[in-house]
């Protein structure tokens, strides 16, 4: 069973609801806080969290619940969502947060996921319970691996998650996510997996455990899960990895944008994000958080305050971006302080079911306007087949295929016009704006 149980309710769980649902334990448990307020964590005396319940979230973006969560769940918007993660170390701690989501639900007259989970039976005789002491949201702590264990159909890139992985990284470990082979990721997480030292394992009633990402068979080794190879040092390669994704006439399309901006207090951020989203999807994203679910309407007000607080603070600045429900759309965007200037690393994947054509032919005017009007320097734009809901799955999926490579003005002028022109060998480049300070754009493929 699922260590994660979630109450979705129509009103705020107040204080009084809150502590009702803590009581599911008996009365004997500790509360303490963690994340700055932001967690209460139900422990036993001798300090072993056993539930940790995060602050409530107000998910004001329609289709999150859906997206994160399947169909059928909760279908009206807003929705309060407040998630309680049980420690796998207690086989009770799970009805525990089972209760807690339970008596939520049922004060505020909403919905548990999943609906097996929730009761609102008094949990006893945890008090004294003792164990594995590993921090919150971390199933088995060794001094290389930091390993989480999630039975979500989707793994998102929640607020506890992206904790662990930065605190596995400011202690030297590697973050390893073990879940079974149903599960997806999202967009997030998979960005999040790739820019740190991590591993998805796959628990396989065949080999045992395998790589999500790459498919290599994996045995837990010297404190953590490794590469296992055949005979001649090679990796092995899961059987079941190979088998097909079901996701014939599926694509994605990606937008790799790297913006940068002279330090200044006008400054808007998400204007190049912004612009994307209006050309390709006709509409601005539909909501932005710094973690998932996403729950805040798009604001690049709101954004550019956040990210000047964080920098006051010499902090970068990581935040999510979805669009409307009726077009699969999400983005990654990193804000930073650079000697360049206020850098922003943004990601755009949209996705395409079968039978719906991609807009390539509005890829060349929108690398023209990001290149004159949004600080453009350089601009990937790639095709794949893959999912079109924009989730991976533990899969072999074909590596993307480059469709165009833009370099903004400030970028063609470091190289100097005639290197710039040179950038792609073959490839004569159009010019985007003015003739004295042009940006460059080459079309690599067609859309094939």
């Amino acid at each position: 069973m699922t260590q994660d149980v979630i109450a979705l309710t129509p009103r705020m769980p107040d204080t009084r609801t809150l502590l009702a649902g803590l009581h599911a334990g008996g009365p004997d448990l500790r509360v303490d806080e963690a994340g700055d307020g932001a967690v209460a964590r139900l422990c036993t005396d001798s300090g072993q969290t056993l539930v940790s319940l995060e602050a409530p979230r107000y998910l004001q973006v329609p289709g999150e619940v859906e997206r994160l969560l399947g169909n059928g769940v909760w279908d009206a918007s807003p929705v309060w969502w407040t998630e309680a993660r049980a420690t796998s170390a207690n086989e009770e701690a799970a009805r525990l947060a089972g209760s807690i989501a339970g008596r939520l639900a049922a004060v505020l007259g909403g919905a548990v996921w999943p609906p097996a989970a929730g009761h609102t039976d008094v949990v006893p005789d945890l008090a004294d319970v003792r164990g594995d002491t590993a921090p919150p949201g971390v199933d088995v702590l060794t001094d290389r691996a930091a390993v989480v264990i999630q039975g979500r159909p989707v793994v998102a890139a929640t607020t506890w998650l992206t904790d662990v992985a930065r605190n596995a990284v400011r202690t030297g470990r590697e973050l390893q996510l073990v879940t079974p082979p149903g599960t997806r990721l999202t967009f997030p997480v998979h960005t999040l997996l790739d820019g740190l030292p991590s591993r998805w394992v796959v628990r396989d009633l065949a080999c045992g455990y395998y790589d999500g990402l790459s498919g290599a068979v994996l045995d837990w080794h010297d404190g953590r899960f490794a590469a296992a190879t055949a005979d001649d040092g090679a990796p092995r390669i899961a059987n079941a990895f190979r088998q097909p994704a079901g996701t014939e006439g599926e694509r994605q399309l990606t937008l790799s944008l790297r913006t940068i901006h002279p330090p200044d207090d006008r400054l808007t951020l998400g204007g190049a994000l912004e612009r994307a989203w209006r050309t390709l999807t006709g509409a601005p994203p539909a909501g932005w958080s710094t973690a998932e679910p996403v729950n805040v309407p798009w604001s690049p007000r709101q954004l550019t305050e956040l990210a000047r607080g964080r920098a006051r603070q010499s902090l970068p600045t990581w935040v999510v971006a979805v669009g409307g429900s009726d077009h699969p759309s999400i983005a990654t965007v990193r804000v930073s302080h650079t000697a360049a200037g206020v850098e922003e690393r943004t990601t755009i994947v949209l996705g395409y079911g079968p039978g719906h054509d991609m807009p390539l032919d509005l890829v060349p005017d929108l690398a023209a306007s990001l290149a004159t009007k949004h600080g453009l320097a350089t601009m990937v734009t790639q095709l794949r087949s893959a999912r079109a809901d924009l989730s991976t799955a533990a899969r072999y999926e074909p590596p993307p295929v480059p469709f165009s490579f833009t370099l903004g003005p400030d970028a063609v002028a470091d190289l100097g016009i005639n290197s710039a022109r040179k950038a792609v060998a073959g490839v004569p480049p159009q010019r985007l704006g003015p003739a004295v300070r042009p940006g460059l754009h080459f079309v690599l493929g067609d859309g094939g």
